[in-house]
């Protein structure tokens, strides 16, 4: 009986430049974490070694991106100044994929009520709504306006999975959110804004949390999705009016059992990547305050006007 010839191993397919690069630069990442603070020369080298052996072109115009791009710490009204392009500071913003035009181009939101992110024509403390009726949270802040072309970039993020275009994003706004940290006691959690697990099935990947990572690695903040939950699939709050939302909203959010066997932060960021009436981040600011958090803050990507 002839002896039968084992089947041969198919070999693993190989990998693009772009894949095997993709794979090493995440395990830098995590190197360039550990060192940032004990090693600058390590985390310097490791930096170097994370840009792409490919010209890097603007997500906006397409142009190559042939200089690190520099973002002002403080978005404030009043125009170019010699400090930066919105009138404060600059923040480096390596590694994003957008020439620096574009960067400082980007729809940044100069002036807002602090306690909704209203904009509004000069900050304010507060705004007419906010006084009639207070938010729970102690803040918020907003690095842009929902306007050309983030509303083109966010959507790339959100429905096309363009990990590039978020990363991109929550570097360049990391400047504004470290400015936030500077005026206000540090937070001492970045908490993204949970999907239901029925719409994470769906999308295949949470677009908050994606913008959440690079954004708290950014700032060293210790980032905590584990610590809320949403309990109960909502309808798409852009099919709904402002009344409809809060209706849709309430009680959608829980601080995850789990996690309340850990110590919770008494200072918390929430994060999202849109906000319109406030609403859903209004809902999820009251549950991590009945769980015993004592301020929560807000941080927003855009704000819709």
């Amino acid at each position: 009986m002839p002896r039968s010839r084992p089947c041969p191993t198919p070999s693993p397919p190989e990998l693009p430049v772009r894949a095997v690069h993709t794979g090493v630069s995440g395990r830098l990442r995590g190197l360039m974490a550990v060192c940032r603070h004990r090693a600058p020369a390590a985390a310097a080298l490791a930096g170097r070694l994370l840009a792409p052996p490919w010209p890097r072109r603007c997500l906006v115009c397409g142009e190559l991106c042939r200089t690190a791009a520099t973002a002002a710490l403080s978005p404030r009204a009043g125009g170019d100044t010699a400090e930066g392009p919105m009138g404060g500071a600059e923040w480096r913003a390596e590694g994003v994929d957008l020439c620096p035009t574009c960067l400082h181009g980007l729809p940044w939101l100069r002036a807002a009520c602090a306690r909704c992110a209203r904009p509004l024509p000069t900050p304010a403390a507060a705004c007419g709504l906010c006084l009639r009726r207070p938010p729970p949270q102690t803040g918020t802040v907003a690095a842009f306006l929902y306007e050309a072309p983030l509303d083109r970039l966010l959507p790339r993020l959100k429905f096309h999975q363009d990990l590039a275009a978020g990363r991109s994003l929550a570097l360049a706004m990391a400047g504004r959110f470290a400015e936030a940290i500077a005026d206000a006691s540090s937070p001492e959690a970045l908490v993204p804004l949970p999907l239901h697990r029925s719409r994470l099935r769906a999308r295949g990947f949470d677009q908050t949390l994606e913008l959440a990572r690079p954004l708290a690695r950014a700032l060293d903040l210790p980032l905590r999705h584990d610590l809320l939950r949403r309990r109960r699939a909502t309808a798409p709050q852009s099919r709904l009016d402002a009344a409809a939302r809060s209706r849709n909203l309430r009680d959608a959010f829980v601080v995850d059992p789990p996690a309340r066997g850990r110590r919770l932060p008494a200072h918390v960021v929430l994060f999202d990547d849109v906000m319109t009436t406030g609403a859903t981040v209004q809902s999820a600011a009251q549950a991590l305050l009945r769980a015993g958090v004592m301020r929560v803050d807000v941080w927003v990507c855009a704000r819709v006007g």
